[in-house]
């Protein structure tokens, strides 16, 4: 049991990605604190793991002072969290023009203000738990759409860009002041989750086009996610990618740099044809 008695904390945990994060982290023996905004989907995830590894915690990650009060809850729970997976995240597919600024405003909260709350509320116990020959482990989930941008995906794009930045910031701190704590960008491609069902769209049929093509799309599951993203902290990898959709993702840049917008371009318009 890789993670016998280590407190780690997942966001996000009443589904997808996190839920099999959750799961997988309690099977392997730590004690997780597991938060999300839905109590009742926090009670599924809780009932999965069937073990008492799992405390639930109702919180939304865009309420400063409660994610604060929620690292303060964890210590005196359970002690120390060494593990912090800032998972919780949602998606808005709009176009820049129809996309209102209600809806970018509330997608950045969650998945850019989330992440930033959450790491600045639990890095002062990640840097006490950790040490040279265990460090303590932060991860952040970014996306596919955080390493190359698609059209109709601008906020989320975007937000999944400043994850990135801002946790390869993290990492590159931690090592020039010799903190004990690894930090790592996670990458998946479409997942098959609720995700896609639960996104905010500019209007109906927007909605049904969009459902309908991320569930085409989703060829990962959360559990294999998850094992993946756990591989890659053991491994210390910086960057987890996950997914097919993941890897060309990671390459397109590489291969032809910014000509990839035009690539991406005619790929989406021949998918609304269909």
């Amino acid at each position: 049991m890789r993670y016998l008695d280590r407190v780690a904390v997942v966001t996000g945990a009443g589904s997808g990605i996190g839920r099999a994060l959750t799961i997988a982290l309690a099977r392997d023996g730590a004690r997780v604190a597991a938060a999300d905004i839905d109590p009742s989907a926090l009670a599924d995830t809780q009932a999965g793991c069937g073990s008492d590894r799992v405390s639930a915690y109702p919180v939304d990650v865009t309420d400063r002072e409660a994610v604060l009060s929620f690292a303060d809850d964890v210590r005196r729970d359970l002690g120390c969290a060494s593990l912090v997976f800032n998972n919780a995240g949602v998606d808005l597919y709009a176009s820049a023009i129809d996309m209102s600024f209600a809806d970018f405003d509330w997608l950045m909260a969650i998945n850019v203000g989330g992440v930033v709350n959450g790491t600045k509320a639990f890095l002062p116990q990640l840097i006490e738990a950790g040490s040279a020959r265990r460090p303590a482990r932060l991860v952040n989930i970014s996306s596919a759409f955080g390493l190359i941008a698609f059209a109709y995906q601008s906020a989320y794009s975007a937000s999944k860009f400043a994850v990135r930045g801002f946790t390869e910031a993290v990492r590159q701190e931690m090592i020039v002041d010799h903190h004990p704590v690894t930090v790592h960008s996670v990458h998946p491609g479409v997942v098959r989750s609720n995700f896609g069902v639960n996104m905010r769209t500019a209007d109906t049929e927007d909605r049904d086009k969009a459902v309908k093509q991320y569930e085409r799309a989703a060829r990962t599951s959360p559990e294999k996610t998850a094992r993946l993203v756990l591989r890659g902290v053991d491994r210390n990898r910086a960057r987890i990618v996950i997914g097919p959709d993941g890897w060309v993702a990671a390459a397109l840049p590489r291969l032809i740099g910014v000509h990839y917008t035009g690539l991406m371009a005619w790929a989406t318009r021949l998918t609304n044809k269909q």
